[in-house]
């Protein structure tokens, strides 16, 4: 098998495989093996813990040996439960054997029919694969976000004092601030963020139609309610019950519901700096080496800004298609969430390219002063709003409309027209002053 990275069907595991490669210790293959082995090593150490009367005279101290099993394993003593995958043709089964192999090798053979006990696959998958989403976005990809997060908050902050002409439906309207309408965007993530906090990772334990028949009809007289509860959460995850054979997914939609939202707040942002940068209020570091365009040498494209854009919208049709189906299943189970399941590193992966590619992006833009400046110069009308704001406190009739007309004659309107239209008004000096006083530059509100 070629594994030349320009062999890779997919462009996260190929173009971009610099950027998702921390990645790989959570959904790869290899990151999946490992994790079921720690399910399954954690749920026995749990039973001795009771203990199991079977397994009362385990030692204690060989727990940290078989914790060993997982924590030390490599991508190449893993194929070993690959080929016992050949031959049972079932992948949790399989890591099941390889586990009873090493009990063998360590002489514990005598408790090896308590690994798996009373279990079904999806006790073992559905606590593996949201325990490697936890520690994927705890680890690798929320870090990254709050990167972006304090950039955007510097960005803010650094330029809370430059006015700048905001546009609705694309067209001239009260000024605003540059720092704030970044501070929009912070605002906006931290608050996902802050919902993304409180939702809980979840785990499905409870033997095959999610009933713990097996354990209650073995031990009656232990509470494997609980235990369930307190095993899951010794993980850092929130048990599901009742549940069929599979969890629900609810709790993990919500958790890809709330990764879109986020998503979709940096496509927004993408977007407004694309703008910004096509309106020349922003320019952008220039790598002397760099082409920006195959044809035209003058050419510096907003790429890092779109090739984050799409990135974001491939993770959101993905987190997407993750919420809508996984929690749909056929009675109490069918096989479909298996397969799909699988791909939630997907997502995760598109939104570490796009991160990189926004953190670039963001790092290359260099504020362009006078272009704001300028536009807001070529727009005093929207200072109109202000005058007739100020004439309506001071009961001027019709103030609104007398400003209308005078805006929308189809002229273009500075700072003389709107000295003669002051002047011509019959108001007190003070408040022509007041009028005169307003600018394009001044009027920004808080």
């Amino acid at each position: 098998m070629d594994t030349h990275s320009l062999m890779a069907v997919s462009p996260i595991d190929g173009r971009y495989s610099g950027k998702t490669e921390p990645l790989k210790e959570y959904f790869s293959e290899f990151a999946l093996i490992r994790y079921r082995i720690r399910v399954e090593i954690e749920y026995f150490i749990a039973l001795c813990d009771i203990p199991l009367p079977q397994l009362a005279d385990f030692d204690h101290c060989d727990f940290e040996k078989l914790r060993d099993i997982y924590r030390n394993i490599t991508p190449e003593e893993a194929m070993r439960v690959k080929e016992i995958e050949k031959i049972t043709n079932h992948d949790v089964k399989a890591v099941e054997y390889y586990i009873k192999e090493h009990f063998q090798k360590m002489g514990l053979s005598k408790w090896s029919e308590f690994i798996h006990f009373g279990l079904t696959s999806q006790d073992i998958n559905n606590t593996a694969e949201p325990l490697s989403l936890k520690e994927a976005l705890e680890n690798a990809y929320m870090p990254e976000l709050a990167c972006i997060l304090s950039s955007i908050k510097n960005m803010s902050e650094e330029w809370k004092d430059i006015p700048m002409l905001a546009r609705t439906h694309g067209q001239p309207a009260s000024p605003t601030h540059l720092g704030k309408e970044f501070k929009v965007f912070a605002v906006r993530l931290e608050e996902q963020i802050r919902q993304f906090g409180q939702l809980s990772y979840p785990a499905k334990f409870g033997g095959a139609t999610g009933n713990m028949n097996a354990h209650k009809v073995a031990y009656p007289e232990i509470d494997w309610i609980s235990f369930g509860d307190k095993f899951t959460a010794s993980l850092g995850l929130k048990r599901s019950f009742p549940t069929t054979q599979i969890d629900h997914y609810d709790n993990l939609a919500a958790i890809f519901d709330n990764l879109r939202r986020i998503n979709t707040i940096l496509v927004d942002m993408c977007r407004d700096i694309w703008t910004y940068i096509s309106m020349e209020y922003f320019k952008q570091k220039v790598n002397k080496n760099e082409v920006g365009s195959s044809a035209m040498p003058h050419k510096v494209n907003p790429i890092d800004f779109e090739n984050a854009e799409g990135n974001l919208g491939m993770a959101n049709a993905i987190f997407t298609f993750l919420s809508m189906k996984l929690p749909i299943s056929r009675l109490q189970r069918d096989l479909t969430d298996s397969t799909v399941i699988r791909n939630v590193g997907v997502p995760l992966a598109h939104g570490l390219i796009a991160f990189a590619s926004l953190k670039k992006g963001l790092g290359k833009l260099i504020l362009n002063e006078s272009a704001i400046r300028a536009d807001l110069a070529k727009n005093w009308a929207v200072i109109a709003e202000a005058i007739q704001t100020i004439l309506r406190r001071e009961g001027y009739p019709n103030p609104y409309e007398t400003l209308k007309a005078l805006t929308r004659t189809g002229s273009a309107i500075d700072e003389n027209t709107l000295e003669g239209f002051i002047s011509s008004l019959d108001i007190s000096d003070s408040v022509k002053d007041e009028l005169r006083a307003i600018t394009p530059w001044s009027y920004t509100g808080y």
